[in-house]
């Protein structure tokens, strides 16, 4: 069983977003999955209640024991934690909990500076646990034909942590989907379903 948490103590990130819609990858590749809430605010909870018919279980554990409650769990090929934002013991009790952790940010300064405190705490578990956690940057909402400005990159590449080479556009598909219950693996949206699978693919390679 393998532990991916999405976190950013950003909020607006688009981790939530990136949660479902990974999970539901995972799932469509034959994966047997769970996609843990961390956040006491409860978006992708609300989104499963909102979804016809829910294709994986959300289970929500919002407490700073998460990698102790989440041993509950069995018979998983793979968890999904979608992070809490601006909880600092929250993200710590994920980042012990995870074999991965994947952290979205918006091409702009100020989102990748928010990231510096929980980029240390990723950078000593990495220390505690002698490389076995693995970690990256994933660029977000980027608008599509604009260039990430190589100042963004600079910064991010100063933190130490590999940047996935796909990056999440910007696209109406995201949003409505997830409005509605659903995912973009449910109607035509063929190009975020690329960018997703392709996340997939570049994250179980770290």
């Amino acid at each position: 069983m393998k532990t991916i948490a999405i976190l950013n103590q950003k909020g607006g990130s688009g981790k939530t977003t990136i949660s479902i819609n990974m999970t539901e990858a995972l799932r469509r590749q034959g994966k047997n999955v769970v996609l843990v809430d961390s956040d006491p605010q409860g978006s992708a909870r609300d989104w499963a209640a909102a979804a016809e018919e829910c294709p994986f279980p959300v289970v929500g554990i919002d407490r700073p024991t998460i990698d102790r409650d989440i041993k509950a769990i069995t018979d998983r090929d793979f968890i999904i934690i979608d992070g809490a934002p601006q909880i600092a013991n929250l993200a710590a009790s994920a980042i012990k909990a995870a074999d991965i952790v994947l952290i979205p940010v918006q091409p702009s300064g100020l989102d990748v500076w928010a990231t510096a405190d929980m980029v240390d705490i990723i950078k000593q578990r990495i220390e505690i646990t002698e490389g076995n956690l693995k970690a990256a940057f994933v660029i977000n909402r980027v608008i599509k034909n604009t260039k990430i400005g190589n100042e963004i990159l600079t910064v991010i590449a100063d933190y130490g942590l590999p940047v996935l080479e796909t990056v999440i556009h910007q696209r109406v598909a995201y949003a409505s989907t997830i409005s509605e219950g659903q995912t973009i693996f449910q109607g035509s949206h063929l190009d975020a379903i690329k960018e997703m699978n392709d996340v997939i693919n570049e994250v179980l390679s770290l």
